[in-house]
């Protein structure tokens, strides 16, 4: 028989992982938000899906308001390293760019929440992420090699000069975004389905059509 443990043994508490605890947290106060929107969410439900006590849960966050910027932070966080695991480098300028536009069409298209989420935000003048103290560098490393990618296209004589990142990046994300976010009143006001696989595709292809389209256009910045 095996020996038994001393009552010290079985009595002392279960040694605490915050970072695993708010994972949890935050895991459960994103569908939360994503089904309810930030008015109907309750964090005693968050609590129950956690099989945590609301005591607890404002333990590692003292609000609402502060559990809501942590999901935030966190669906960015994800898009920003669903980008980043795609090394720009790695790839041509146009085949770069390609994967950009596939890779972050891609996140949208299989967390539908991100959008719920950001669209709820941004009915609030985005008066939580305001709060954030990582969210305004979140990008950068992002912007930088992308930059870096639109530099080489432009010395091999196949991208314009006159391209402002961060434009560049938001029309990606836009012509993703608003297709996806809107395609239920576009399927009724076009008479056409936006809901099925096929229209997803038909859209990834004419999104990176536009985005080489404007990169390609050398002639106009050609001097006259």
């Amino acid at each position: 028989m095996g020996e038994q443990k001393s009552a010290a043994e079985t009595s002392a508490p279960k040694k605490r992982d915050p970072e695993r605890t708010m994972r949890t947290v935050i895991t459960a106060a994103r569908v939360e938000f994503a089904e309810y929107g930030y008015d109907g969410a309750r964090t005693d439900r968050i609590a129950a899906g956690t099989g945590m006590s609301k005591g607890v849960l404002y333990h590692y966050f003292r609000s609402k308001d502060e559990l809501f910027v942590a999901v935030l932070e966190d669906i960015y966080q994800e898009l920003r390293s669903q980008n980043e695991a795609l090394v720009l480098d790695d790839f041509e300028p146009e085949a770069g760019i390609r994967e950009l536009i596939a890779h972050t069409y891609d996140y949208f298209v299989t967390h539908p929440e991100f959008i719920v989420l950001v669209n709820a935000e941004n009915l609030m003048k985005a008066v939580h992420l305001t709060k954030s103290e990582s969210v305004h560098s979140m990008f950068a490393p992002l912007s930088t090699r992308l930059g870096e990618l639109i530099r080489r296209g432009q010395d091999q004589g196949i991208f314009r000069q006159n391209v402002d990142i961060i434009e560049l990046y938001v029309s990606i994300v836009g012509l993703g975004y608003f297709f996806l976010s809107n395609r239920w009143t576009l399927s009724v006001v076009f008479n056409r389905d936006l809901l099925d696989e096929s229209a997803e595709d038909r859209r990834l292809a004419h999104m990176t059509d536009m985005v080489l389209g404007y990169l390609r256009h050398v002639d106009q910045d050609a001097p006259k």
